[in-house]
């Protein structure tokens, strides 16, 4: 707060300071007002450190893609139907009024189309497409009043947008996330302020005049041949990003994309890569923007202005930012749904407002947009379907001798008959698992066996699909995570179950409220007391994995979910973590563990579970646990 104070008393006096001493801005239209936006971005510019990339994969993994592999009519005969529909509507069933609108949303589209560029295949974040899209356009209309044809304009008017976004992402690419979001929406309002106030360029208040084309024997002032037209333009667009994304140069932009890190260790230039896709994205803005002028047949400075940009994007993420042709769904619905809303339901101008603020909430559910959550949903039916209608092809799951006794009183978790998995495919076909109180259960198994599903479905982070969760003899199947949780069932889930960015203090003191209890921790663990004000994520791997079950031996729960507790540790600190697993079981807690390495936790365990291909294939006393049964577990064959 003492830093915003004084950021924002700084920036008053400065931009007074330019007010009444910077002579040089008198002559610059609104230079006075883009003083802050000047020092955003040089503050950017100056102070932003890089972060650390190496080892971090991407953190929005795209969904399944459920047509991968299908023939090009499954995949793409939908899109053409709708295409071929849409033409022969033009001339058919449209009023000129709707006509009109269609056409706008196809132009609009163009424009959508490049934050699939930048945004659905760079991961980067650009506030500035609507400074390209007003560049473009002005450039344009500003060559065709000196007599130019159309399309020589529209060319020259997309290269000079890709040459803008150039030059915005040359200083701002190294920033990346916020920062770069930041950037360029500092650049946009300051083109806003500064460049498009330029009187050569703006042509005053009226701007410029750009009028439709005339491509040989097809008049473009018939809204019904520019719908055509843009269609076909459209669709070609759409084709072109699809090959591009197929591609080498579309893999190593998703490569940059998934870790950079990687991709520079592969040969990868992430700047050049990166630097590629803004400039075509403010080239594919341009274009759109020249045609959405067209549309209008004039263009003004102020017709898309940087708040516009903001609003673009956020329709874009709604649909789906990572295919192109949710980007024509999007642009569509922008032209045609305020005035579907204002004919049939109500002229209020807050419905609209409501709705979009909804569906910015609803994306909590769909982070990949609507249309992408199509075929998911979709997928996930069929699957249910089939589940339903057909036996199981794999056959039925091998006898488990614990399931018999599942209705032991002493068991503290039970998983029944559970089938679970992601985005309609199934990982976990009829897992049976028990585990009493002070048991420890060693779920073992290559990786691809379901291992870390079962400790989420166990643990409330994945739903089942069928088949029921047991908590002490409660049906807790419909439970959530923070239902189990407060029922005694935690997860150390892999990777050490602490938070990097709070301190050891704060992190003991979100589960031990009470000093005394966190001060029992520091007597069991001088190396924690030592560096109680460090950040947790600054500890070594064996001190993190210390950090996550100091309290849990404090307050013991009735069941512990470990997965993979000794990843990453040296031998000797992946002991101490099993003797403090001990610990706990002989306190009463049933632990399920889960693990890849057998040799450390049989030496623990009480009992071994087998999971191979999401079926338990073996589960008995760690006594009965055979080598050539273990070596069949993991390498598919008996010794």
């Amino acid at each position: 707060m003492p830093l915003a104070f004084a950021g924002g008393l700084g920036l008053g006096v400065l931009q007074n300071l330019v007010a009444g001493y910077a002579s040089f801005a008198e002559s610059v239209t609104g230079f006075r007002t883009a003083v802050p936006f000047l020092i955003l971005f040089g503050g950017l510019l100056v102070l932003t450190r890089r972060s650390r990339t190496a080892g971090v994969a991407a953190v929005d993994a795209p969904p399944v893609d459920h047509l991968a592999g299908a023939s090009w009519g499954r995949r793409w005969g939908v899109w053409a139907a709708g295409a071929a529909l849409l033409c022969t509507a033009f001339y058919t069933v449209t009023t000129p009024f709707w006509t009109g609108l269609l056409a706008q949303g196809l132009a609009v589209a163009l424009v959508f189309m490049s934050f699939t560029v930048v945004t659905g295949l760079g991961a980067m974040v650009s506030l500035a497409q609507g400074t390209f899209v007003t560049g473009a356009a002005l450039v344009a209309g500003l060559l065709m009043s000196r007599g130019w044809p159309f399309v020589a304009a529209l060319a020259v008017g997309t290269c000079a947008a890709a040459l803008l976004g150039a030059l915005v992402a040359l200083p701002a690419l190294r920033l990346g996330g916020r920062s770069l979001a930041l950037a360029t929406l500092a650049l946009a309002f300051l083109a806003d302020q500064v460049l498009f106030q330029l009187r050569w360029l703006r042509n005053g208040d009226t701007g410029w005049s750009v009028p439709r084309p005339v491509v040989g024997p097809v008049d473009l002032s018939d809204d019904r041949a520019l719908g055509v037209a843009l269609v076909v333009l459209v669709a070609l667009v759409a084709a072109a990003l699809t090959a591009l994304r197929a591609s080498p140069s579309g893999r190593a932009m998703l490569a940059v994309r998934s870790a950079p890190a990687a991709a520079v260790a592969s040969g990868v230039s992430v700047l050049r890569t990166k630097l590629l896709l803004f400039t075509l994205s403010a080239g594919l803005a341009g274009f759109g923007g020249v045609l959405y002028a067209s549309y209008n047949t004039r263009i003004t400075a102020t017709d898309f202005t940087a708040m516009t940009g903001l609003v673009w994007l956020a329709v874009v993420v709604a649909a789906g930012v990572r295919r192109p042709q949710y980007a024509v769904v999007a642009g569509l619905v922008y032209a045609v749904a305020p005035r579907l809303l204002s004919d049939y339901v109500t002229a209020s101008a807050h419905l609209p407002v409501i709705l979009f603020g909804l569906a910015g909430l609803a994306l909590a559910n769909d982070p990949d947009g609507y249309c992408a959550a199509v075929p998911v949903r979709l997928a996930r039916r069929r699957a249910a379907g089939s589940r339903g209608s057909a036996p199981d092809p794999s056959g039925p799951a091998l006898p488990n001798p614990r399931a018999s006794r599942a209705g032991e009183a002493d068991a503290a978790l039970e998983l029944r008959g559970v089938t679970a998995g992601y985005d309609g495919g199934l990982v976990l076909h009829g897992v049976d698992l028990v585990v009493r109180r002070g048991e420890i259960l060693a779920v073992l198994g290559p990786n691809g066996a379901g291992k870390s599903t079962a400790c989420k479905v166990a643990a409330g982070l994945l739903p089942v699909t069928g088949g029921e969760v047991r908590i002490r003899g409660r049906d807790a199947t419909g439970d959530g995570s923070v239902r189990r949780s407060r029922a005694g069932v935690l997860l150390a889930p892999e990777g050490r179950g602490i938070f990097p960015s709070l301190t050891i203090e704060e992190n003991l003191a979100l589960y031990l409220r009470e000093p005394d209890a966190r001060a029992a921790v520091y007597d069991r663990f001088p190396r924690l007391a030592e560096r109680r004000g460090v950040s947790a994520g600054a500890l070594s791997g064996g001190e993190q994995q210390m950090l996550a079950l100091a309290p849990l031996l404090q307050r013991p729960p009735a069941v512990l979910i470990a997965d993979e507790p000794s990843l990453g540790l040296a031998p000797r600190v992946a002991e101490e973590v099993y003797a403090l697993l001990t610990e706990l079981r002989d306190a009463g807690t049933a632990l399920l563990l889960v693990e890849e390495k057998a040799a450390g936790i049989l030496g623990v365990a009480d009992t071994v579970a087998y999971l191979s291909q999401g079926r338990v294939s073996w589960c008995g006393p760690r006594d009965e646990v055979e080598a050539d049964r273990l070596t069949e577990a993991y390498l598919g064959m008996g010794t």
